[in-house]
C-alpha cells in the first residue's frame, strides 16, 4: 500500500470546522482546483482523473477486500499527541461503505485513524478527528474503496487534514434513562428496571400498554451511585403485573423506556436463534440460505478449493511435527477463522449440557431441541438437532488428536488457523492464507477427554459407533494428559490467531475426570475427582467472576451434581453443596447490584467477554434452581438475562435482533455490513462480548478511554475486545435461553403449585397489618415451604409473627418459624406482619410456593 508520489506542505486548501485555521494544511491539492491529480495516487485497477473539479476513480466490482482498491496521498507529517481533523466530501454512483485510514505507509500499516464511511450519490461533508499516537514524518491517507460486488465511480473533493483540533471525545448514545429488558418478561417472573437520574427522591413510574393506557404504577427506590457505571440510579419493580401483551413501556416523568412484551413464550425465539449461530459458524460446509436465510448463504470454506490451502491436509508449524491432519469441519471460533480446541471444548460441552439438562431437570423441554426444531441441515435423521450441531464440533476435536505412533500420541493439538492474521472482512472460501497446526497442549487434550466422555453417553442411544469413537478418543486423551501433565500453550504464539495459553490445568483434569467417571463409573476417575485439590472448595471450582475456557472445573461439578452416577450420597451432597454455595454468592451479587446482574468482579474489572461471564454465572444459578426449586436462583437467572437484553448502563441489547437497541456490528470477517454494504450484519441471536475496561483494541483505546467499567463497550466492528462474537459466548446464552423458555412453559419454576393463599391487609394510621393463610390443596405434605410475593408499592415490614419473613426491596419471602415446617394435605398455616406504607396496601398479584404459583382466595 505504499504511496506513489512525494509531497510538501502548501497553503490550506480549505478549513476544517474544528481544526485550527492557522495550522498548516497537510493535504496537497485537496480541492483539485489546478485540474491535476498529483500528488494523489491510486492502485492500478482503479484509474483516476480530475472531472469537474473533483478526483474521480472507476472502482472495479467483485474485489474481495477494502484494500484491493485504494486512492491515497502519502508523506503526511504527524506529531505524537497532536489532534487532527480530516474532512472531505465524496460521492459514489452506488451506495458503498469505504474505509478511511490515516496510517503508516509500510507494513504493519498501523492506523492513527480508521473509520468506515457510508457514501452514496449525494455529496455530504464527512469529518473525523483523531489524536496521533506516534510521530510519523511520512504517514498516509488511504481511502480503501474495494470489496464491493458492483463497480462504481467514486469522486472526492475538499480533502483536508489539519492539526490544532480539539481532542476527540466519544459520548455514547444511551437513549432513554429508563432501562428495561427490551425483549420482555415472563408473566410470573420478576420484572425490574433501572432509572438513571440526578434525582435522589423516589419517582413515580407508570406501566402503559401498547395503546398508551396506564395499567400499573408505583414509586422507584433510590439506589445511589452505581460503581460499575458511575451513574446515579433508582430501581423499580412491577412484578405484580402479570397480564400478557406486547408493546408495554415504563414512563418516569418525561422519559419512556424501550417497548417490551410480557408473555410466557417471550424467550422462545432467543432459544432457537442463539443455537442457529453455530450453523452459521460452521467450517467446511456450504451454508444453505434456505436454512440460515438468504443473506447468510456462502460457499464452503477451507476445503482445499483455490484459493484455500484448506483444512483437509493441514501441516504443523515448522519443527512441530512431520505429519498432516484432516481437520476439516468444526466451528470458526469467533470473528477470525481459526479453530481452537480449548474454546471448542467448553462451547460444545455447554451445548451438550443444554440438551442433557432436558434429561435430568424437572419440566425441561427436550422437544424444543429435538429433531426438526433447529436450523441444521441434518433434520429428519432421528437425532436431536442440538446434538447434530454438537457433532459437527466433536468431529473436529477428535480430528485434532495426535495419531498413534507419533510423539505425544493421544494428545490434542491446541489450535489450527491462518499463518498470519487475515484481513477484515474476509469470506472463508476466499482465504488464501496457509493453515497450520500448532503444538499439542495438556489443556487441549483434557478438553477432548471431557467433551468426548460426555459425547459417549449422549450419543449412545442414537449412534453407538460414534459414541464408541468419542469414548475411545476420550480415554486415549486422558492417558496422554496423565503422561504429559504440563505441556502448555505458548503465550507468545498469537500471530494469525489467539494464544489461548493456560498454565494451570488442575481445572481441566477435574472436568475430564468428572465426565469420564459419570460415563464409565470407573473408580480411577472417581478418585481423580475426589483427590483433586479443587474438590469441595466451591470458590476454586466456581470462580467469583465466572467460569470460562481457562477455568473449566465448574463444567464437571455441574454434571456431577445433576447427571446420575455412582457417587455415594455423601459425595453427591458435597458436589451439590458446591453448586448451591456458588449460586448463593451469585444470587447475592444480583441482589446487591443496581442493574441486577449476578456478576461482581473484583475491583469492577470487566473482562474481555464479560457478557459470557454473566451468563456462565446464570448457568450455575439455573442448575441450583433445578436442584432446589428455590426461586431466588431462578430470579437471578432472569435478572442476568435482563442485563444482557437492555437493562444495563448503556441501554444496549447485546444480542443481535433482540430489542430496539441491539448490537449488530460485531467484529466478524464474515458478517461485516459496517465495512461492506453487500455483506450482512450478524444473524439474529449473536451475542456481543460486552464491556472490557482494559480497552484491548485500538478502537476502544481511541474512543473509550476513561470509561466506567460497565460503559467500556462500543458497537463497532473494529472493537474486537468489546464487540466480538464467539462460540464460547453464545453457548451460555443458548443454555440460559433454553432454561428461561422452559420457565415460560409453566413446568419449571413457573408452574402451578398445590396451594391457595388468603391475603388480608388492614390500613391504620400510618401503617398496615396483614394476615396470611397458606393452604395445602394437594394430596401430599409440603415440607419445607417458602412463600414469595412482591408488594405493589413502597411497603416496609416492621413486625412479624408465626413465620420467618425477610424483605428485599418489594420482594418478600416467608419461611417456617420452625414448628410449622410441614403442611399436611388440606391443612393451613397462618402468619402475619405489621408495616408502614405511604401508598397502597392491596393484595399482591402473584404468590409462589417453592417456585410454583398458588391460587388466591377470592
Amino acid at each position: 500500500m505504499a504511496g506513489l508520489f512525494g509531497a510538501a506542505l502548501v497553503a490550506p486548501a480549505g478549513a476544517a470546522s474544528n481544526a485550527d485555521d492557522d495550522a498548516p494544511e497537510q493535504i496537497v491539492n485537496g480541492d483539485f482546483s489546478n485540474g491535476t491529480t498529483a500528488p494523489w495516487w491510486w492502485t492500478e485497477n482503479n484509474p483516476a482523473s480530475v472531472v469537474d473539479g473533483r478526483l474521480c476513480a472507476d472502482i472495479p466490482g467483485d474485489t474481495a477486500n477494502p484494500w484491493d482498491a485504494i486512492v491515497g496521498q502519502s508523506d503526511l507529517p504527524l506529531i505524537a499527541g497532536e489532534s487532527y481533523t480530516l474532512s472531505y466530501t465524496a460521492t459514489a454512483s452506488v451506495p458503498v461503505t469505504i474505509t478511511t485510514n490515516v496510517q503508516m505507509a509500510v507494513d504493519p500499516y498501523t492506523t492513527e485513524l480508521g473509520e468506515h464511511d457510508q457514501i452514496d450519490d449525494t455529496a455530504v461533508p464527512i469529518t473525523h478527528t483523531f489524536t496521533a499516537k506516534a510521530d510519523n514524518d511520512a504517514a498516509q491517507l488511504a481511502f480503501q474503496v474495494g470489496g464491493s460486488s458492483k463497480p462504481f465511480t467514486l469522486c472526492l473533493d475538499d480533502v483536508s487534514l489539519r492539526g490544532g483540533a480539539e481532542p476527540p471525545v466519544y459520548t455514547p448514545d444511551t437513549g432513554s434513562p429508563v432501562r428495561v429488558d427490551q425483549v420482555g418478561y415472563l408473566p410470573d417472573g420478576p420484572k425490574d428496571g433501572t432509572f438513571v437520574t440526578d434525582a435522589t427522591d423516589p419517582q413515580t413510574w407508570t406501566l402503559k400498554n401498547a395503546a398508551g393506557t396506564a395499567v400499573a404504577s408505583g414509586t422507584t427506590e433510590p439506589g445511589g451511585i452505581d460503581p460499575t457505571s458511575e451513574q446515579n440510579v433508582q430501581t423499580f419493580d412491577f412484578s405484580s403485573y402479570t397480564t400478557a401483551g406486547d408493546g408495554y413501556t415504563i414512563t418516569i416523568g418525561d422519559e419512556t423506556s424501550e417497548p417490551f412484551a410480557i408473555a410466557k413464550d417471550v424467550y422462545s425465539t432467543l432459544r432457537t436463534d442463539s443455537l442457529a449461530y453455530y450453523y452459521n459458524q460452521r467450517s467446511g460446509i456450504a451454508i444453505d440460505g434456505s436454512i440460515a436465510g438468504a443473506a447468510y448463504a456462502r460457499p464452503a470454506g477451507h476445503l482445499n478449493v483455490a484459493p484455500n490451502t484448506g483444512d483437509n491436509d493441514v501441516p504443523c508449524q515448522p519443527g512441530v511435527c512431520d505429519y498432516t491432519l484432516d481437520a476439516a469441519g468444526g466451528w470458526y471460533d469467533a470473528g477470525d477463522q481459526g479453530k481452537y480446541v480449548v474454546n471448542g471444548g467448553i462451547s460444545v460441552a455447554e451445548l451438550m449440557n443444554t440438551y442433557e439438562r432436558t434429561l435430568t431437570a424437572k419440566g425441561a423441554n427436550g422437544a424444543a431441541l429435538g429433531d426438526g426444531k433447529l436450523k441444521v441441515p441434518e433434520k429428519g435423521n432421528g437425532v436431536p438437532d442440538i446434538l447434530d450441531e454438537a457433532r459437527w464440533e466433536l468431529n473436529f476435536l477428535m480430528e485434532m488428536q495426535v495419531p498413534d505412533g507419533q510423539p505425544l500420541a493421544g494428545m490434542a493439538h491446541h489450535k489450527l488457523h491462518d499463518q498470519a492474521w487475515t484481513g477484515l472482512p474476509q469470506a472463508p472460501d476466499k482465504d488464501s492464507q496457509p493453515r497450520l497446526l500448532h503444538p499439542p497442549s495438556t489443556a487441549a487434550t483434557l478438553n477432548l477427554a471431557a467433551a468426548g466422555a460426555q459425547c459417549a453417553r449422549l450419543f449412545k442411544s442414537y449412534d453407538a459407533a460414534f459414541a464408541d469413537r468419542c469414548l475411545t478418543a476420550s480415554r486415549k486423551a486422558w492417558t496422554a494428559a496423565k503422561a504429559h501433565p504440563a505441556v502448555y500453550a505458548d503465550a507468545g504464539d498469537a500471530t494469525g490467531g489467539g494464544a489461548y495459553n493456560d498454565s494451570n490445568v488442575t481445572d481441566e483434569f477435574y472436568w475430564a475426570a468428572s465426565e469420564l467417571f459419570i460415563t464409565t463409573g470407573d473408580d480411577t476417575y472417581r478418585q481423580a475427582v475426589l483427590t483433586s485439590p479443587l474438590h469441595g472448595h466451591f470458590e476454586a471450582v466456581f470462580p467469583p467472576d465466572g467460569f470460562s475456557w481457562g477455568s473449566t472445573a465448574a463444567l464437571g461439578a455441574l454434571d456431577l451434581a445433576t447427571v446420575p452416577s455412582k457417587l455415594t450420597a455423601d459425595q453427591l451432597a458435597t458436589v451439590r453443596a458446591m453448586v448451591t454455595d456458588a449460586a448463593d454468592a451469585y444470587a447475592q451479587d444480583s441482589r446487591n447490584t443496581l442493574y441486577g446482574l449476578p456478576y461482581a468482579p473484583s475491583g469492577n474489572h470487566y473482562v474481555w467477554g464479560s457478557n459470557s461471564q454473566v451468563l456462565n454465572n446464570a448457568v450455575v444459578l439455573g442448575v441450583a434452581a433445578d436442584l432446589t426449586g428455590d426461586t431466588k436462583y431462578r430470579d437471578a437467572v432472569l435478572h442476568a438475562l435482563d442485563y444482557i437484553l437492555g437493562r444495563n448502563p448503556l441501554n444496549q441489547s447485546y444480542v443481535t435482533g433482540f430489542g430496539e437497541r441491539d448490537s449488530h456490528n460485531q467484529h466478524s470477517r464474515i458478517w461485516a455490513h459496517q465495512l461492506n454494504a453487500d455483506l450482512p450484519n450478524p444473524p439474529a441471536g449473536t451475542l456481543a462480548g460486552g464491556p472490557d475496561n482494559q480497552l484491548e483494541d485500538p478502537t476502544a483505546q481511541s474512543k473509550l478511554t476513561g470509561c466506567a467499567p460497565a460503559m467500556c463497550y462500543i458497537d463497532d466492528i473494529e472493537s474486537y475486545s468489546t464487540n466480538e462474537s464467539a462460540i464460547n459466548w453464545n453457548a451460555p446464552l443458548a443454555w440460559v435461553a433454553s432454561y428461561v423458555d422452559d420457565l415460560g412453559s409453566g413446568d419449571n419454576g413457573g408452574g402451578k403449585a398445590a396451594c391457595q393463599v388468603t391475603y388480608t391487609a388492614y390500613r391504620w394510621n400510618g401503617g398496615f397489618t396483614t394476615q396470611v393463610t397458606l393452604k395445602n390443596t394437594g394430596t401430599t405434605a409440603i415440607s419445607p415451604w417458602e412463600l414469595k410475593w412482591s408488594f405493589a408499592d413502597n411497603q416496609k415490614i416492621t413486625d412479624r409473627w408465626q413465620a420467618e419473613i425477610t424483605q428485599s426491596g418489594r420482594n418478600v419471602s416467608a419461611k417456617p418459624a420452625g414448628w410449622n415446617g410441614s403442611i399436611p394435605p388440606g391443612a393451613t398455616v397462618n402468619f402475619g406482619f405489621n408495616g408502614t406504607s405511604s401508598g397502597q396496601v392491596g393484595d399482591p398479584k402473584v404468590f409462589t410456593l417453592n417456585g410454583g404459583t398458588c391460587d388466591t382466595a377470592k
